[in-house]
C-alpha cells in the first residue's frame, strides 16, 4: 500500500527539505521503494537526489515544481513507480491554494517541522488553523505530526516552544537536534541513516519516534504531552 507523507509549513527556513531527503533516505534504505517530490521552485530536493551516490538505494525523483517538458502531460510527469510504497512531498514556503490541494489529496499524514523561535511558533500556529481547513476537505482521514527541529536541549527557546505547542494541543512527535551531521549527509545526497552509524546513533534515536508514529499505528494516536524526559538525548 502506497503512503504519502506531505512535509509543510509556510514558514521558510524550518526544515523541511532536509526532513524530506532524510525521510526519503530512510525508507529507501529500509527496503521501501520511495519517491521524492520537490514541490520548492528551489529545487532544493532535486538537486540533493542528483548528487545522491549511485550505490545507494534509489529514490525516484519528480521536479513537481515545473511544468512537464516538451509534449509530456503533468499526470505522466507525477507517475511514480509502479513498485513503489513511500511517496515524501518536500513543499515551499508559499503555495498557491490549487497547488496546497494538490499536495493534501490523499496524504496519508502531514509533517510538519517547526524551529524554536517565536517567530516560528506564530506563524505556523496561523498555518496550524488555515491548513485544518483544507484538510478537513482534501485529506479528512490524514494526522498531523509536529516535529521540532534544530534544537538545543539546554536552550530556553526549546523550553518554550515545549510550552507553546504543549499548550496548543499539538505536542512534538519527534524533537531533533541541531547537528553538523544533517549538513554532512545532505552535501553527499545521502540521509542521516545511511551515514556510519557511530556518527549518528543520537540522531537516529531521535528519528525512531517518528519513525514508529508513520509505521506502527502511532498515526491513530494523539501524542501525549512532551516533556524534556520523553527524549533520551537531544545534543
Amino acid at each position: 500500500m502506497i503512503r504519502k507523507i506531505v512535509v509543510i509549513n509556510s514558514k521558510g527556513g524550518c526544515g523541511k527539505t532536509t526532513l524530506s531527503t532524510n525521510l526519503a533516505s530512510y525508507y529507501a534504505a529500509n527496503g521501501y521503494p520511495c519517491a521524492l517530490f520537490d514541490y520548492d521552485p528551489q529545487d532544493s530536493a532535486t538537486r540533493w537526489l542528483n548528487q545522491r551516490p549511485a550505490y545507494l538505494a534509489k529514490i525516484h525523483g519528480v521536479a513537481a515544481a515545473h511544468p512537464p517538458e516538451g509534449n509530456f502531460t503533468r499526470s505522466f510527469q507525477m507517475r511514480v513507480p509502479p513498485e513503489t510504497q513511500r511517496i515524501v512531498l518536500d513543499t515551499p514556503a508559499s503555495m498557491k491554494r490549487m497547488d496546497l490541494v494538490e499536495v493534501l489529496r490523499d496524504a496519508s499524514a502531514v509533517i510538519i517541522p517547526i524551529l524554536p523561535s517565536f517567530i516560528d511558533c506564530q506563524v505556523t500556529s496561523a498555518f496550524l488553523k488555515d491548513l485544518s481547513t483544507e484538510m478537513r476537505l482534501h485529506a479528512p482521514g490524514a494526522p498531523i505530526a509536529i516535529v521540532a527541529n534544530r534544537v538545543r536541549r539546554n536552550a530556553r527557546a526549546f523550553h518554550m516552544l515545549l510550552e507553546f505547542l504543549n499548550e496548543e494541543g499539538r505536542p512534538p512527535v519527534a524533537c531533533l537536534r541541531d547537528s553538523q551531521c544533517y549538513v554532512q549527509a545532505a552535501a553527499e545526497g545521502m540521509g542521516i541513516h545511511e551515514l556510519k552509524a557511530s556518527l549518528t546513533r543520537e540522531d537516529r534515536c531521535q528519528w525512531q519516534s517518528l519513525i514508529d508514529w508513520l509505521e506502527t499505528g502511532g498515526v491513530n494516536a494523539q501524542p501525549e504531552a512532551f516533556t524534556l524526559e520523553k527524549q533520551a538525548i537531544i545534543a
